[in-house]
């Protein structure tokens, strides 16, 4: 991931909550928005609710080493946030996997 292609301002996560879609699945919540730009930009959040830090750190890291599987067959333009739910705390990788691939399909950002 380059640094472009990252979330960071707070104007632009508030945009995509108010003005975004949203689809949920399993182990993940996907919020997206078109961005009029050449690339589509990524944050992955997991929340306290998740658990401890380490928890967290470790949803992160599942949804991060599923985006990079799928990222090649998203559409461009997008601003796009994971969000980890609580059930993601035992989960596998190929189960991460499989709800980020059926939430960004059912979200129609993910080209067949």
């Amino acid at each position: 991931m380059l640094k472009k292609e990252i979330l960071r301002r707070n104007g632009d996560f508030s945009s995509i909550y108010k003005k975004g879609k949203s689809v949920g699945d399993r182990f993940v919540v996907v919020f997206y928005r078109k961005n009029n730009l050449p690339y589509t930009r990524i944050a992955f959040l997991a929340s306290k609710k998740v658990g401890n830090s380490v928890t967290r750190n470790r949803a992160r890291r599942l949804m991060k080493e599923s985006y990079k599987t799928i990222q090649e067959q998203l559409a461009i333009g997008y601003d796009i946030i994971f969000i980890a739910r609580k059930t993601i705390i035992n989960s596998k990788y190929a189960d991460v996997k499989k709800s980020i691939e059926a939430a960004t399909r059912r979200a129609g950002i993910l080209k067949k």
